[in-house]
């Protein structure tokens, strides 16, 4: 019996790797799926030996505390790599983690598919090459990614955006209904991330903003997309749901996102924002000499311009957020319908739907 290890240790890749085990039990209906990873891979059909909310964090200071419990865990695989356990090992985005699980992989003659590539554009080649040299198949999701890994030696190829296989979204007075929103009323969106260090440095600054924007009359409804276990304290008049993020964005007239995939989902819905992020002092210290793209979003990244407004670190205060997206939430501003012009450009770069039906028929080949 075939059996395929999954490695999602976040949840936006618990998500994506949930769909992909969907269509990895279509394509190969015999096989086992096990995983680290989270609910939605295991509602998908595999079976999560290891539960990812043992094991996420992000940034460089966060990963310290916890990178004693990823070295057991990377010496577990190892070992049973060795025995045999697995036919195939699915990394899912993870670099720290999963680069080495790649490597073990390999190393124990196992394949490797690695689909949702780590952002090594970002911070230069060096790590690509080493990348390319620990897979036996790289599957990209963003356009300008396949270029830039090919370059490095990966034998990669694009497969398209996961998100473009979701269920379509209710229409705007669907989800208007749905949250209780009353004709005319100028709603904001939240999402502040689902990560404990993102809620801690952003839902203060995020609420306080949208609080500016409600008294000053610019919006009259602030929805917060919450995760279970998140706190947001202080909420006040902000409406906490949580209700598919596709909802909210069908309901939203501006949305204010931490930096991350959710970037992709407001841009997909049309939905105007303004994208911020903070992290540890050190974090950020570290990143400003390591990073080598001019912007973080990826709505920017893809259209190749500053699309969207990023407001980082020490900007990440409640006068700066909310100047940034007064202009959003004003009736007939140009400024919304010149990010609506750009958004409409990063939908056309992500291509068609069919992303995890194309990464299990790539299984199915190192398979077969």
């Amino acid at each position: 019996m075939v059996r395929i290890f999954l490695s999602a240790g976040e949840p936006s890749g618990d998500l994506h790797g949930a769909r992909l085990a969907s269509a990895l039990r279509a394509r190969l209906p015999g096989a086992t799926l096990e995983a680290l990873g989270g609910p939605a891979m295991a509602a998908a059909g595999a079976a999560v030996r290891f539960p990812l909310a043992r094991y996420t964090v992000m940034g460089f200071a966060e990963v310290l505390a916890r990178l004693p419990r990823h070295w057991r865990l990377l010496r577990r695989l190892d070992r049973e790599l060795a025995a045999g356990r697995y036919d195939l090992v699915i990394p899912v985005d993870y670099p720290g983690f999963n680069l080495r699980l790649a490597e073990a992989a390999l190393r124990h003659g196992v394949p490797v598919l690695y689909y949702i590539a780590p952002k090594y554009w970002a911070s230069g080649a060096r790590r690509a090459a080493r990348l390319a040299r620990a897979v036996s198949r790289l599957a990209v999701i963003l356009p300008f990614e396949e270029e830039f890994f090919r370059t490095a030696g990966a034998p990669v190829s694009y497969v398209g955006h996961p998100l473009l296989d979701r269920p379509p979204p209710p229409s705007r007075e669907a989800a208007r209904a749905a949250l209780g929103v009353a004709a005319g009323q100028r709603v904001l969106a939240l999402f502040p991330g689902s990560r404990r260090q993102e809620l801690d440095r952003l839902w203060e600054p995020f609420r306080a903003a949208a609080e500016l924007l409600r008294q000053r009359g610019a919006c009259e409804r602030v929805v917060v997309a919450t995760v279970p276990g998140g706190n947001y304290p202080r909420a006040g008049d902000c409406q906490l749901r949580r209700e598919d993020s596709a909802t909210i964005l069908a309901a939203a007239d501006a949305a204010l996102i931490k930096s991350g995939t959710g970037t992709l989902e407001a841009a997909l819905a049309g939905v105007p924002m303004v994208v911020a992020y903070r992290v540890h002092p050190l974090s950020a210290w570290l990143a400003r000499r390591m990073l080598t793209v001019p912007w973080i979003s990826l709505v920017n990244l893809i259209a190749g311009k500053p699309v969207v407004e990023e407001l980082l670190q020490e900007d990440v205060v409640p006068e700066r957020l909310a100047a940034a997206l007064a202009p959003l939430l004003e009736p007939g501003n140009p400024a919304a319908g010149r990010q609506q012009t750009g958004l409409t450009l990063v939908c056309e770069r992500l291509g068609g739907p069919g992303a995890s039906e194309r990464v299990a028929e790539q299984a199915a080949a190192l398979l077969a």
